[in-house]
């Protein structure tokens, strides 16, 4: 369960890391606070670091540094100095998370007619998602001050109740999550129930969980919110940025493909890429797209002004239950990282993100549906043009796609309006002889 990355005692305190009022107003907080807005001015806060200490190291050290941590058992810890540089290494809980693949796919770079595409795998990780990388940084804090902590507790789409129930467990913490009820797959509920978690069951959405949770955890500070309006749960996942960079030999691609939902991934990602470039570690940003579900798409719906409007919706139903989200903690810090980005915000129809799963599908991939939204992101840029033919893009897979079992099989049924059914592939009943086997494969076989 702990781990350790043998920081040196100078090193943890050479570099340094607070809590700061993200609209600007200047606040600062210790990282071990339990409110997680601005006492001031009510914006959501977000881990800041000393730069300057970090550029005090040269890039070329950076480097050699992480490269001689590869293969180390967490990408998060791997990286401690640009995460939580003063956390005491006996309370680091980690379960592996990270250093997932970057796998580039030639074949769909041909069929997209592009340079090439790469996706990045974060649903490897220890409970099947990224969100792993956000909850072993949140539980290793939590760890360090359990003495005033009794619960951690989130409202979840079904990943983020999964991280939360496996590290807590790990650390001896109780957790309590918050679901809508029958609106997360049984795969996705297995989990938490497994770990030993809390589990409600609310009838209500994603939003309206958030909702309760934030109150239990207003009311009662003595129980720690999980969800990505605490900063320390995003600040792991900017860590999918540095790995991205190294896997690519600190060369960046030239959009980053993110699905959005309640947007602190792709906050998190982009805040990972600008210290990257801060570092000299890379000359440039890649420009980051944002892809939601047409049925909960209000960042899409804002981008369309300029995002000089932003108006909450009740998100409506979409296989995309992860992203389910219609009023996003986060759009501040997006629209930031977007506009620092040069970025796009583009939607996916039902029918378009379930193709998309299947299409990525048939270049060896097996993808949830929120990098079905993903993907389809993908196909629309690179077909309109948006992506030029020798762009660079790597997709964010965020789950793994075993999550989402009934998503896959409805689609090869053919219950998805307006799916192209070139891509359905359901068994063929075939009588147990050669004869009987031998006339299928000459019916299905190509010649």
């Amino acid at each position: 369960m702990i781990g350790t990355t043998n920081m040196s005692i100078s090193e943890q305190t050479r570099f340094s890391a607070w809590l700061e009022c993200f609209s600007g107003c200047g606040t600062r907080h210790p990282l071990d606070v339990t409110f997680y807005r601005c006492p001031l001015c009510g914006s959501l806060l977000e881990v800041r670091h000393d730069v300057e200490a970090l550029t005090s190291r040269e890039a070329s050290e950076w480097k050699a540094l992480f490269r001689s941590r590869r293969g180390g058992p967490s990408g998060v810890w791997s990286r401690k100095e640009l995460v939580l540089p003063n956390l005491d290494d006996r309370d680091i809980v980690s379960l592996g998370e990270g250093n997932s693949p970057l796998i580039r796919s030639p074949r769909m770079a041909r069929e997209l007619a592009l340079g090439e595409v790469f996706v990045k795998q974060c649903g490897t990780s220890h409970t099947g998602s990224f969100k792993d990388l956000g909850m072993t940084v949140l539980v290793s804090m939590v760890h360090s001050m359990k003495a005033r902590v009794r619960a951690i507790a989130c409202a979840s789409t079904g990943d983020t109740s999964a991280a939360l129930a496996a590290y807590a467990a790990a650390a001896g913490i109780p957790s309590v999550v918050f679901l809508p009820r029958d609106k997360i797959t049984l795969s996705q509920l297995i989990q938490p129930i497994s770990n030993g978690a809390l589990t409600l069951s609310l009838d209500t959405d994603f939003d309206g969980c958030m909702s309760v949770v934030q109150e239990i955890t207003k009311a009662d500070s003595s129980i720690y919110l999980a969800n990505s309006m605490n900063a320390l749960r995003v600040e792991g996942q900017k860590t999918i940025a540095f790995e991205i960079l190294e896997q690519m030999d600190w060369k960046a691609p030239d959009f980053v493909v993110v699905p959005g939902g309640n947007l602190g991934n792709i906050s998190a990602i982009g805040a990972g890429f600008l210290l990257a470039r801060e570092l000299g570690l890379s000359a440039r940003t890649p420009r980051l797209v944002c892809a939601q579900s047409e049925q909960a798409n209000p960042l899409y719906r804002s981008f369309l002004t300029g995002f000089r409007d932003f108006d909450p919706i009740v998100a409506g139903p979409t296989m995309a239950t992860a992203i389910r989200i219609g009023n996003p903690v986060s759009f501040p810090k997006a629209v930031e990282i977007l506009k620092a980005t040069d970025g796009i915000v583009a939607e996916a129809t039902e029918a378009e993100l379930a193709d998309a799963a299947v299409f990525g599908d048939r270049f060896g991939f097996f993808n949830d549906p929120q990098t079905g939204v993903a993907l389809a992101a993908t196909r629309k840029l690179a077909a309109s043009g948006d992506f030029p033919s020798a762009t660079r893009v790597v997709v964010i897979s965020t789950a793994h796609g075993l999550k989402f079992p009934d998503f896959k099989l409805k689609i090869h049924q053919g219950e998805v309006p307006g799916t192209d059914p070139r891509f359905r592939n359901l068994p063929i009943e075939v009588e147990a002889d050669p004869g009987a086997v031998r006339r299928a494969l000459d019916e299905y076989l190509p010649d």
